[in-house]
């Protein structure tokens, strides 16, 4: 397949989210939705919604698309899916269908590029043990795709961003950087052996982690995507009311990343996301200034960020390495409520 996806678009991937802030302003005068059996809703912002069927049942219902994060098709419908299907894992769930939201100009790209990036969304959901049930396709510049994703979860073990205990260490299965490499690739400035590395980190399923975290009784946990590590710590700091705090040098990062800061290869999604986090962080006077975009980079399909319990720790940090997460690290600690939402050294 030799249609380059990404000359048609400026922006993609979880870059091409709607600022956390402004987003937060459009939902803020929605009325809310009640119900008995809603036991996760948009409250507090959390990777998926969460509805209780049964006692001992429940679903888990997400949705994310968006547009090229790279030139091949399929490896961008892999990529799209992993993301979207990583909500479910964040929460403890398990997949169990999915719905194709593919968004298209039919006109414009030749209708192989389209099969490429649903056989590649359709090999990933095979992957996560769920079922392509059908979805939906409009005609539409430039292309987008997705998937709406539904799985199930035992209502008394469901893991959400807002539930971080005093005392927790905080592990990262993943490295960051892959908004940042994608920027460099598109500019010509990245090796193609890290673009090629983030572009693996990009299609790592996060179904492993999310079963380690159940083995581990995790009760709180978020997957880090378009608000970069320090936006999605700041959602979990605020819905848990504690302070995360985060030692940057103990952050994995993909190779290559640092040198394109350095060099100011830095997205504006990375300014978008400092100023939703600035006003509820605290940023230690020596912080490195590459390693603070960094943590504020848009990932896409990035990995899990765990509250654990630090006498669990150790052992769930060997099983994620042992379980396909080689690079996971423990990167802070929560602690009792103090001024910030997170404080970052």
């Amino acid at each position: 397949m030799d249609f380059d996806l990404l000359s048609t678009v400026e922006v993609g991937g979880c870059s091409a989210k709607v600022p956390a802030d402004e987003l937060a302003r459009a939902l803020e005068c929605l009325p809310k939705s009640n119900h008995d059996n809603l036991l996760i809703g948009v409250d507090t912002h959390d990777d998926s919604g969460v509805f209780k069927l049964k006692d001992d049942l429940a679903i888990v219902l997400t949705t994310d698309f968006f547009p090229p994060v790279c030139s091949d098709p399929y490896q961008f419908g892999q990529i799209a899916a992993a993301n979207a299907l990583s909500d479910v894992f964040a929460m403890g769930g398990e997949v169990a269908t999915a719905l194709n939201l593919v968004m298209f100009p039919s006109t414009k790209i030749p209708l192989e590029v389209l099969e490429a990036i649903l056989r590649g969304g359709l090999d990933k959901v095979h992957e996560a043990e769920g079922v392509v049930v059908g979805g939906h396709t409009i005609d539409d510049d430039p292309p987008k795709y997705g998937l709406a994703v539904t799985g199930t979860v035992h209502p008394d073990r469901i893991i959400t961003n807002s539930a971080a205990g005093v005392g927790d260490v905080l592990v990262l299965t993943k490295p960051i950087g892959t908004g940042i490499l994608a920027a460099g690739h598109r500019v010509g400035e990245a090796c193609e052996e890290h673009y090629q590395k983030a572009l693996e980190t990009m299609k790592q399923l996060n179904m492993a982690g999310g079963r380690i975290m159940q083995e581990f009784g995790v009760r709180s946990a978020t997957d880090i995507t378009g608000f970069g590590l320090l936006g999605h710590a700041l959602k979990m700091a605020d819905g848990g009311g504690v302070t995360i705090r985060i030692d940057s040098s103990k952050v994995p990062v993909l190779p290559g990343a640092y040198d394109l800061v350095e060099m100011g290869c830095i997205p504006c999604a990375s300014q978008k996301n400092l100023d939703f986090v600035e006003p509820g962080a605290r940023f230690a006077d020596d912080l490195d200034f590459n390693m603070k975009m960094l943590l504020l980079d848009a990932q896409t399909s990035g990995g899990l960020f765990i509250s654990v319990a630090a006498d669990r720790a150790d052992d769930m940090l060997s099983a994620l390495r042992q379980g396909g997460c080689p690079e996971a690290a423990v990167v802070g600690e929560v602690i009792e409520r103090g001024e910030a939402s997170i404080e970052v050294s």
